[in-house]
């Protein structure tokens, strides 16, 4: 009997050694499934920031080039005006403006020999460079704002 007692006390000590492994087989397969799934959220996160980075130094770049070609645009616009203005200064090019001629004071009356050449005073030419450099202003950042909008807010 005493051996029929040991092989039982074997056999139940197998069996609770068999349960003990058991449990610990599925607490570490446990523990090894959480960490498979974090790591497949942080590979996700990973993934969407990587992209969203990608995709801002795209818009950055974009953003460069839409700003430099507008103020090269602007710039160029202003050098245009200048060279106008200095044109007109030195008289190789006139401003047509729709104007009287105003006589001199020492016209007879009825001559036409004596009157000035029509043009405007010089705060009314310094308005019209003024006025031009402003539209031209406004022009370029409409055209740069809409562009704006068009390729980065409504994409």
């Amino acid at each position: 009997m005493t051996d029929i007692k040991i092989t039982r006390i074997v056999d139940i000590s197998l069996v609770l050694l068999m349960i003990v492994q058991f449990g610990l087989v599925s607490y570490y397969h446990g523990k090894f499934r959480d960490a498979e799934q974090c790591t497949a959220e942080a590979k996700h996160k990973l993934s969407l920031a990587t992209d969203t980075i990608n995709d801002m130094q795209v818009r950055q770049r974009d953003v460069a080039a839409l700003d430099a070609k507008y103020t090269g645009e602007l710039s160029d616009a202003q050098t245009t005006i200048d060279q106008l203005q200095h044109d007109i200064a030195v008289g190789h090019k006139r401003l047509r403006i729709n104007a009287t001629c105003r006589e001199k004071s020492t016209a007879a009356p009825g001559s036409m020999g004596n009157a000035t050449s029509p043009r405007l005073d010089e705060s009314a030419q310094r308005d019209y460079f003024t006025l031009r450099q402003r539209i031209n202003t406004v022009t370029n950042q409409v055209s740069y704002l809409r562009y704006y909008i068009i390729e980065q807010c409504l994409r």
